[in-house]
């Protein structure tokens, strides 16, 4: 496990990934895993292609119920047996521009190099092929409570939040535009299931008055197309020999008349 002064690491011990399938099966994670899936709902369904990968399994809700996309898969992190696909998001084992849209559901966050994973992405991805992840977001009101427990290796508090501004900035870096984010979750991080439905009515309030506040995010990003800019070559006009305001002589006026040849004189 990384040490506290190493603040690129996340702080989560091994097997943090089975550890965060667990507690989304927690009351917390359910009421959490039901908002995710609206959103990721809303957001595959205007995206179109023919191939399209998820990264990691979270829990077990269908995040990809909603997309529109031929032919769509899973790759399995922790590489077990049932999955589709099996390998690390800092090195997928995929031909580059082989993916039309690739889902990223809280991989930067428990990855010791998250800027290697949006590398791979934008390698992997089409020219106008989309990238969705959802992120945990540091700046919520779930912050107590990350701050405190992300020292005791829980999970999901030992993970790197990653705030929407710097993902914005690495995603420029690499050529993909941001099209869509959206922050969702505005309810405290409690595992009382009454009392958590009881609090639903703060999602439609911290939209309204604290809509970047939510305790997660899905963003949407584009790959650049890279386009080339073609040279038109500079015509040069062509050298006037004459002075200016001098009129220039016909083609004749150089000739020697016949039968006259230089030669000296005396």
């Amino acid at each position: 496990m990384p040490g506290w002064r190493d603040r690129g690491f996340h702080r989560c011990g091994p097997g943090h990934r089975a550890a965060l399938a667990q507690w989304y099966r927690t009351p917390l994670g359910r009421a959490l895993a039901r908002v995710e899936q609206a959103h990721m709902d809303e957001a595959l369904a205007g995206l179109f292609g023919y191939h399209l990968l998820q990264v990691g399994r979270i829990h077990d809700c269908d995040l990809l119920r909603g997309a529109r996309v031929s032919h769509t898969a899973v790759m399995d992190i922790a590489g077990q047996p049932g999955a589709a696909v099996r390998g690390e998001p800092e090195a997928l084992p995929l031909a580059a521009s082989s993916l039309d849209v690739l889902v990223l559901p809280h991989v930067l966050e428990f990855s010791r190099h998250p800027h290697e994973v949006l590398r791979e992405a934008e390698r992997v991805l089409i020219p106008e092929g989309h990238l969705v992840l959802l992120g945990f977001n540091p700046w919520s009101a779930w912050l107590p409570v990350h701050l405190v427990l992300q020292w005791r290796g829980r999970v999901p508090w030992c993970g790197r939040f990653l705030g929407m501004a710097r993902v914005r900035d690495w995603l420029a870096l690499l050529g993909l535009d941001v099209v869509e984010v959206k922050s969702y979750f505005y309810r405290p991080p409690l595992q009382q299931a009454r009392f958590m439905e009881r609090l639903g009515f703060l999602e439609r309030v911290g939209r309204a008055l604290w809509p970047p506040l939510g305790a997660g995010y899905v963003l949407v990003a584009r790959k650049r197309v890279a386009t080339l800019t073609p040279v038109r070559p500079r015509w040069r006009p062509r050298r006037q020999l004459a002075a200016p305001g001098l009129k220039p002589l016909p083609p004749e006026a150089g000739r020697r008349p016949q039968g006259v040849h230089r030669g000296r004189l005396g």
